[in-house]
């Protein structure tokens, strides 16, 4: 988790957010996100074809993140995948951040508070310390995605990132850490000229409870 300087502007219609996207009508697209047949888990395909169905993204770039399976998925605006990667994570199950976390020291940040917390978030590219930016998914938890931090050689973060073994995905102090790589040439892009929405899968809770919009939809949908 990096320190915030500066306020990250949002700006779009995404920020009518998903209650206004639940009423949306449905788009003449696509009626599922597009993998591209990339391997993927059934919570996130299930949560990327609501967006393309209902528009929740409203127009925007979104990624998916998929804790359980530490990884990340970027999808342009209309639902095609134009990218996918495994990705460092906090390193505490939990899908929630700490009330006020974002305004402390990390040294203060206790090991079971490291956690990167599921949701909904209308994200943007913003500056942080130093000369990189960053994509702000949470500005008041401090909870950003970026490019992997190699600063502190002994926590093997490039290693870690190679690794078949989810728990060495669990590191940071919440934020997203991805391959610098796919950071500059996948995910930057997308986020040049406009905010997107980020959806973060939970690992503890339930799709319904972390995404109630979703959960409607699927009520709605006539079993055949």
């Amino acid at each position: 988790m990096l320190n915030r300087l500066g306020a990250v502007l949002v700006t779009g219609l995404i920020c009518l957010g998903a209650s206004a996207a639940a009423e949306a009508v449905e788009p003449t697209g696509p009626r599922t996100a597009d993998f591209h047949a990339q391997p993927a888990s059934r919570d996130a395909r299930a949560i990327a074809d609501w967006v393309v169905r209902s528009s929740d993204n409203q127009g925007a770039p979104f990624v998916i993140i998929d804790k359980q399976a530490a990884k990340v998925f970027m999808f342009g605006a209309e639902g095609r995948l134009r990218g996918a990667t495994t990705a460092l994570l906090g390193a505490a199950r939990g899908d929630d951040s700490v009330p006020g976390i974002g305004e402390r020291k990390l040294s203060t940040i206790r090991p079971e508070e490291r956690t990167t917390p599921a949701g909904r978030f209308v994200a943007s590219l913003g500056s942080d310390l130093g000369p990189k930016d960053v994509i702000w998914v949470d500005y008041d938890a401090a909870i950003s995605l970026h490019r992997v931090v190699t600063s502190n050689v002994r926590e093997r973060r490039l290693q870690r990132l190679a690794s078949r073994t989810l728990q060495d995905k669990r590191i940071s102090y919440g934020c997203i850490n991805v391959p610098a790589r796919f950071f500059d040439r996948t995910i930057r892009p997308e986020f040049l000229h406009s905010s997107g929405v980020v959806y973060i899968l939970p690992e503890v809770k339930s799709l319904a409870s972390v995404f109630p919009a979703y959960a409607i939809a699927v009520k709605a949908t006539p079993t055949r």
